[in-house]
């Protein structure tokens, strides 16, 4: 069995990463039986000075992006994409823009149980928050996702009540800007080779397939 590993860096409130997500399992599914890669999610915050209650979202990003209306062009634009793939995005439900520190704890405790845990807990995210309209900031939403990914509930909630792991997270964030990350996703494959952006499935595939061929 030959071995690739992929260090994803993304943050949960960026649809792109959503969508590199979905693509990256797409090429990891096209590959031979006797390929394994393993994923590990990395963290990253495209805007750390959100307040940890949120802000209002549509206005957030209609003032990113320049106006409602190029806001709601490029919403269309990803919700395309994504039903390519199998994602529904709902950006009409997505109210608050949350501060996204709090999911990245989540996802190292998901990591500290396994790996499969950990892309368990990141696909409940991303459905939650792109889906659902769910506010992946509250504590009360995160402790349900972990509990819907199989995790210890009661444990989390009294783990984020806390400050466990902010600077570890904190930490991370600051190692990927370092080696010159400035927006997700990111993908570095082998701790050796890197894509930027949510690259179309083939180009996955093939850099995948190169690298187990190696």
């Amino acid at each position: 069995m030959k071995t690739v590993t992929v260090d994803a860096i993304v943050d949960v409130v960026c649809p792109w990463c959503y969508l590199g997500k979905a693509r990256l399992d797409r090429a990891i599914q096209s590959l031979s039986g006797d390929v394994e890669v393993v994923v590990q999610w990395r963290p990253f915050e495209l805007d750390p000075t959100v307040p940890p209650e949120g802000v209002d979202n549509h206005a957030m990003l209609a003032e990113k992006m320049g106006s409602p209306i190029r806001r709601d062009e490029i919403h269309a634009q990803i919700t395309a994409l994504g039903e390519e793939l199998g994602i529904k995005f709902d950006f009409a439900k997505i109210a608050i823009r949350p501060n996204t520190l709090d999911a990245h704890r989540l996802l190292l405790w998901a990591h500290t149980e396994s790996i499969a845990m950990q892309n368990k807990v990141i696909d409940r995210l991303y459905r939650a928050n792109f889906e659902e309209g769910r506010n992946i900031g509250d504590h009360g939403v995160l402790a349900d996702i972990a509990a819907e990914a199989g995790m210890d509930r009661d444990m989390v909630a009294r783990l984020l009540a806390t400050d466990a792991d902010r600077e570890t997270v904190k930490t991370e964030i600051a190692h990927a800007q370092d080696i010159g990350v400035t927006g997700v996703p990111f993908f570095v494959f082998n701790s050796q080779y890197a894509l930027s952006g949510a690259q179309p499935v083939e180009v996955m595939q093939n850099a995948l397939q190169q690298l187990a061929d190696a």
